[in-house]
């Protein structure tokens, strides 16, 4: 978690307002043999892992992803991966308003 924490100021300070920060664990080949613990309930080794969403304008995104990479980069397998993916549509549930990207 304690990367995570530096992840999440260094994107406030890059401008991010809010994010979703999700705490997961992860298993896979590419587990890091000096942070798995074994599972009885998945039978296998696995990571906790914090996963963290947020949306952004397209013209951010490249220095959003250099933020996280910088910051999160440790050189060993499992230092995670990040994802960037449009969003064609979104509504807000409290108004029904839709595609107000001017509030993010």
């Amino acid at each position: 978690m304690e990367k995570a924490d530096t992840v999440i100021a260094k994107l406030e300070e890059a401008g991010i307002n809010g994010m979703t920060l999700i705490d997961a664990n992860a298993f896979a080949k590419w587990a890091d043999k000096e942070l798995f613990s074994y599972s009885i309930e998945f039978i296998q080794k696995y990571s906790t892992v914090v996963k963290i969403e947020f949306l952004c304008n397209n013209e951010d995104a490249d220095n959003l992803v250099d933020v996280i990479s910088t910051q999160r980069k440790t050189g060993r397998s499992g230092d995670g991966r990040i994802f960037v993916s449009p969003i064609d549509n979104a509504v807000r549930i409290k108004t029904g308003v839709v595609n107000d990207f001017d509030n993010l």
